[in-house]
């Protein structure tokens, strides 16, 4: 009998705890999501520029195929975006994450040259990631 009170108990303490981050989560994720659209409008914005349209749509293709990662998701899953361009330009790709930072900062009104100047390859995700934070 006892046994069956702890386990009701435990039960209904770990819903209330889950209803709680459900609900937390919930009112985190529309500004994460918010985020995330906005770096991926800026991202297809500068490979539309710089490519056109057909090339744009090759690099989806190959993100898609590649990295599971679509054109609404690249915002979330920056890394392996990051990673998939630079697996299909090569060298190219840091041209192009230069210019991806150089728009983001810009759209945001961040004025951040001197750092941009010092990015490295590998740093692209991360500086994407810290601008969705800021933003």
């Amino acid at each position: 009998m006892r046994w069956a009170y702890v386990r009701e108990h435990l039960l209904s303490s770990n819903t209330h705890d889950t209803l709680k981050v459900m609900k937390t989560m919930t009112l985190i994720t529309p500004q994460k999501k918010q985020g995330s659209d906005k770096i991926s409008k800026v991202i297809d914005r500068v490979l539309r520029q710089v490519f056109g349209e057909e090339a744009t749509h090759l690099i989806y293709l190959y993100l898609e195929n590649n990295y599971s990662v679509r054109r609404d998701e690249i915002g979330e899953k920056v890394e392996l975006f990051a990673k998939g361009l630079e697996d299909f330009l090569k060298s190219g790709a840091y041209v192009i994450e230069r210019k991806i930072l150089e728009d983001i900062y810009s759209n945001y009104g961040l004025l951040r040259r001197l750092e941009l100047e010092r990015i490295e390859e590998h740093d692209f995700a991360n500086h994407v990631r810290l601008l969705m934070r800021k933003t």
